[in-house]
């Protein structure tokens, strides 16, 4: 869909004064500029050399399709099976790396300093992406505009808004609009341990499908809806059959996101204007608000972004070992974190980004720091502080790329609590058959509100 371009509408003159108002450049770059674009950056916008170091290499393409195996039940398999850790970073020696952590690993390795580390792998740039992707990237780099103070956006051809970021709110748009594959249908598990490490799981079958590959796609009616997302609970029976529908639009300021749920047990729907901000996440025991889900998700117009810049940081990447369909659940959840042993870090660039509450607005999260792959646009990393300014909360996303169909993607987010001791722990589908669809085929119809009764059957 190269040519199909997703519109927010034209771009008044009020609509320029606002931006410009708010500080905000309305085209990313010029052409001068994007041509850095898979010459001296990569097609996405990384930086394509290695650093002077030597610990992180260049970036020469990713790894190829037929990198390994993809297993009977639909995994694929680990291209660097022979890897073993560099060296184990833990709360005994962290001083001598803490240059290349963050506060939020820093606290998580003083708050368990017996069984949290971080294993350091060698850093490999895996991360690749289809062609079509890469134009489009090329293209957005000129024509992509903000809109709205900065709130929305217009002329975004697909995927990667701003390929060559100006400040920080350009750079948390790549990460809301980062390529996850186009449609895709997936089955996958959440945990929300005690602080004893027991816990019962919570099952979800979701969609996410972009209105451009919609089969009755219409860049008229589906101009300011970015995708459809749908999550149904499967397990366990209490909440079987429960269905959140989310209509996620560009211009969450001129048109909120849309939300409805259908209760099953009640034969109901109902509008869920809570799923947004800081509304409950499903099912998660108070652990997670609604745009932790995906590390970040919805409007960025309750805070004020600063791009602090680049940084070299030990995150999860690769992390095809925690992703096996090996591994029991069991395995994985333990208390107080995940099963440590099983991660797997790598030292890469990521940009920090800062985000601070607004004042007037209200959000339980004070401050957030984001820590962004600049491989993949995918958050690694985000700090949560609350209202007095301490660290509360710290999200990890272990992230693996499906190098059979060149998507980056998470393999599961944790999201830790470092007051309560508890976390959540979601995307496992370790012990699932075929967890991933992509290329899933669906009409806009399917994504109504009158269309959640019947897919919310038990």
């Amino acid at each position: 869909m190269n040519k199909k371009k997703l519109k927010t509408g034209a771009l008044t003159l009020s609509l320029l004064a606002t931006a410009l108002m708010a500080g905000h450049a309305m085209a990313a770059v010029s052409e001068s500029e994007a041509a850095k674009l898979g010459n001296s950056l990569t097609p996405v916008g990384a930086e394509k050399a290695g650093n002077a170091a030597g610990t992180i290499p260049e970036w020469t393409g990713g790894l190829p399709t037929d990198a390994a195996a993809i297993t009977p039940d639909g995994f694929v398999g680990d291209p660097y099976p022979g890897d073993q850790p560099k060296f184990t970073i833990t709360a005994q020696n962290y001083e001598q790396y803490q240059d290349n952590l963050t506060p939020g690993q820093i606290a998580m390795l003083k708050r368990y300093p017996e069984t949290y580390r971080l294993p350091v792998f060698e850093t490999r740039r895996s991360a690749a992406m289809p062609q079509r992707i890469y134009d489009a990237a090329q293209r957005n780099a000129t024509q992509t505009k903000l809109v709205r103070g900065g709130n929305g956006l217009e002329n975004l051809d697909t995927a990667i808004a701003f390929p060559i970021p100006q400040d920080g709110l350009e750079a948390v748009w790549n990460h809301i609009t980062r390529y996850r594959g186009g449609s895709a249908r997936r089955v996958v598990a959440q945990a929300t341990p005690q602080v004893n490490g027991s816990y019962s799981l919570v099952k979800f079958v979701d969609e996410v499908v972009y209105t451009d590959s919609l089969a009755d796609y219409n860049p008229e009616k589906h101009g300011n809806v970015l995708f459809y997302f749908k999550q149904q609970v499967t397990d366990p029976s209490r909440l079987a059959g429960n269905v959140l529908l989310v209509h996620e639009t560009l211009d969450q300021v001129k048109e909120p996101r849309m939300a409805w749920i259908y209760n099953a047990g009640q034969r109901r729907v109902r509008r869920a204007p809570q799923v947004a901000y800081d509304g409950p996440g499903t099912a998660a025991d108070g652990l997670r608000t609604s745009d932790n889900l995906d590390m970040f998700n919805g409007a960025p117009d309750r805070y004020e972004w600063k791009l602090v810049g680049k940084k070299e940081l030990y995150i999860p990447y690769n992390s095809y070992r925690l992703d096996s369909p090996k591994l029991k659940y069991d395995d994985i959840v333990k208390a107080g974190h995940i099963n440590q042993d099983l991660t797997r870090y790598e030292l890469h660039r990521v940009w920090e980004v800062e985000a601070t509450l607004k004042k007037g607005e209200r959000h339980i999260y004070a401050k957030r720091n984001f820590f962004i792959d600049e491989d993949t646009w995918q958050a690694a990393i985000i700090d949560h502080y609350d209202g007095r300014g301490s660290l509360w909360r710290v999200a990890e996303a272990h992230s693996t790329y499906f190098y059979d169909v060149q998507v980056p993607l998470y393999a599961m987010e944790t999201l830790y609590d470092l007051v309560s001791g508890r976390y959540l722990v979601m995307g496992m589908k370790n012990e699932e058959k075929n967890p991933y669809v992509y290329n899933y085929e669906a009409s806009s119809h399917q994504y109504t509100p009158a269309a959640l009764r019947n897919s919310g059957v038990r």
